[in-house]
């Protein structure tokens, strides 16, 4: 890692907020056309083609993704050196938008995650970069991503290899994500920032009958209920309070006729921890606390624990360099370092199992809107100020020039 001291990245630094003030109308113009045009899943043709339009007079080394519609782009400096990653996600949720906004989508999905807001920065971040290819030792890569929310975007292109795009694989990477919070201000920590995402399946099977006689039937029904309430208390008396767990029960089903009682009922949850070694343990002991809670009910029990993205964890070198960029180029006040954190989940998490680097939230509340009672990511009602876009754009080139500033 190149430490930015010489003159040429000092005046890089101090020059990146003011050049990413003079893009800041182009990119909230870039943004607003994504935010109208939003695509979902893996196939996002007209997303992929605003981002190479917007890469094409940089000079960059640009490839496409073999099976979904993903951006690699490489950016090589005047002299060699180590290597960075810069991600940013490209895909929305199928969600109709409720904001009423002027450039809003009306194709029934909706950036209600801010990718719209991750792609502008990291073109203006690239822009940015691209400007100071001549105080550059080393490589940036660019990553755009399709398929964070379907899941599984990030470990396709780590297999196509963005990890190495550049030649060796990346020293570093990071990624900014827009969320709910006063504009400007950043927010990260070392260790765990985000939780894993894990579904679980629970199917009950009994006997069917008549609703009027349950005596004899096998009713599966109470059963799912006493495991509903059953899975509370094993939560709070199984794991650690400093290691959370949260096992949210979000689906019951049972049968479709009133006055029969089904031969099955179950049912859905999610499952967010805080360690990737709670989900094992998970895995080990809920499939037997199912098991006897349905037998005692003369019941058979069938558990299902689906592993999804794994916890988000920054380095504790990357988190802390990170935070020393952040408020060397913002100030003190614009950078918060969270005590504990999230259950939501990310799947950067693949990346940072791969490499050493620090994910980091960015507050993007519109003025008017108190950030406590903002809507939450994914909601239809969400809305971000995408006038934290220049900030974006320069944390992002700022914190690739940690590794890669020559001067």
């Amino acid at each position: 890692m190149v430490t930015p001291t010489g003159k040429g990245v000092r005046d890089g630094m101090a020059s990146l907020r003011r050049d990413a003030a003079g893009m800041q109308a182009e990119l909230a113009a870039i943004r607003r056309h994504l935010h109208a045009i939003p695509e979902v899943g893996f196939d996002l043709p007209q997303t992929q083609r605003v981002i190479l339009d917007a890469l094409e007079p940089l000079g960059l080394e640009v490839s496409t993704g073999s099976d979904l519609s993903a951006v690699t782009a490489v950016l090589r400096g005047a002299a060699d050196g180590p290597s960075v990653l810069l991600r940013g996600d490209m895909d929305a949720l199928a969600i109709a938008e409720e904001t009423g906004l002027p450039y809003a989508s009306t194709n029934g999905a909706m950036h209600a995650c801010g990718h719209d807001l991750h792609v502008a920065g990291l073109i203006g971040a690239a822009r940015l970069l691209a400007a100071r290819r001549d105080h550059i030792a080393g490589s940036v890569v660019f990553m755009f991503q399709p398929g964070e929310e379907a899941g599984g975007g990030a470990p396709l292109m780590i297999r196509d290899g963005v990890l190495e795009a550049a030649g060796p694989r990346v020293d570093a990477a990071y990624g900014i994500h827009v969320m709910p919070g006063v504009p400007g201000v950043f927010q990260t920590r070392a260790g765990a920032l985000m939780g894993s995402a894990n579904s679980v399946r629970i199917r009950i099977r009994g006997q069917g009958g008549h609703g009027s006689r349950p005596y004899q039937a096998v009713d599966p029904v109470p059963v799912v209920a006493e495991i509903v309430l059953a899975l509370q208390t094993w939560v709070t008396r199984r794991f650690d309070v400093f290691d959370p767990v949260v096992l949210t029960v979000t689906q019951l089903f049972a049968g479709e006729v009133i006055n029969a009682i089904p031969d099955e009922a179950g049912l859905g949850a999610t499952l967010r921890t805080a360690s990737n070694s709670a989900v094992a343990q998970v895995q080990r002991e809920l499939p037997a606390l199912v098991e006897r809670i349905a037998a005692a009910h003369g019941c058979t029990a069938e558990t299902e624990v689906i592993v999804g993205y794994p916890v988000t964890v920054n380095s504790d070198a990357e988190a802390r360099g990170a935070i020393e960029t952040l408020r060397s180029t913002f100030g003190q006040d614009r950078v918060e370092e969270l005590p504990t954190a999230i259950m939501a989940s990310e799947d950067f998490s693949f990346v940072l199992a791969e490499v050493p680097g620090a994910f980091v939230f960015l507050g993007a509340t519109p003025e008017g809107i108190d950030p406590a009672s903002a809507e939450m990511n994914h909601s239809p009602r969400a809305v971000f100020d995408d006038g934290v876009l220049g900030d974006q754009a320069a944390a992002l080139a700022a914190l690739a020039l940690r590794h890669v500033g020559a001067g």
